[in-house]
């Protein structure tokens, strides 16, 4: 099944504390989950020293208020989120 995922890619780094450094951040549309890792090495000529992470792009919450269903990035700050009490307080 055809989804939208953002693709976040690490550089394996020890002067870091979690011993990687952010290297970049890729939107794809309309791709399937098990095309992605071989698209971004393929366009992005990465090796072994890095690390990618697949997210789903958008995810279904519900607004705290009215109790409706609705979509959101993945990344979206918890109190930016009107799925959040601390959205709606203040």
């Amino acid at each position: 099944m055809k989804t939208d995922y953002t693709v976040e890619v690490y550089k394996k780094d020890k002067r870091y504390k979690n011993g990687r450094k952010f290297f970049g951040k890729f939107d794809l549309v309309d791709f399937e989950e098990d095309n992605i890792e071989g698209y971004i090495n393929k366009t992005h000529n990465l090796n072994s020293t890095f690390v990618i992470e697949i997210y789903p792009t958008w995810i279904s919450r519900h607004n705290h208020l009215t109790g409706e269903e609705f979509k959101e990035r993945y990344d979206t700050p918890y109190f930016c989120s009107p799925s959040s009490e601390t959205f709606w307080s203040t």
